[in-house]
């Protein structure tokens, strides 16, 4: 849970690098709150418009500066710019590329967005 809470605590923070369980951990916890907000949204009919209810839409909200962050700081990690995040706007092709980098393995040791974020933790 605390790779969730740290994402959050990072806010705006869009440089440095994240690890693959740092965004994935983060991605997942956000998948499932969404879905339960999104149940519960539906249980009580709370709609915003025929498919968003209120709550998912501003958990959604809430957490959009936060996602693209971390999404930038994984890219970073395999030493790729976070403007490779527009290609997103790209329907189909920018979500495999982009999820193709988000799955790779970060760049062992330092690379030009920082220091190696498993060397960090490694070394307490």
């Amino acid at each position: 849970m605390h790779w969730y809470i740290d994402v959050l605590r990072k806010y705006w923070v869009f440089e440095g690098r994240a690890r693959r369980k740092e965004y994935w951990i983060f991605a997942l916890i956000s998948s499932l709150i969404l879905i339960f907000l999104s149940l519960v949204d539906e249980m009580t009919g709370w709609k915003v418009w025929d498919d968003e209810g209120v709550l998912s839409l501003i958990y959604s909200v809430a957490v959009l500066v936060p996602s693209l962050a971390v999404m930038v700081r994984r890219l970073h990690d395999t030493d790729r710019s976070g403007w490779w995040c527009l290609i997103l706007l790209i329907p189909l092709i920018g979500l495999i590329v982009v999820f193709v980098f988000l799955v790779l393995n970060g760049n062992e040791g330092d690379n030009r967005f920082g220091p190696d974020p498993k060397a960090e933790t490694a070394t307490w």
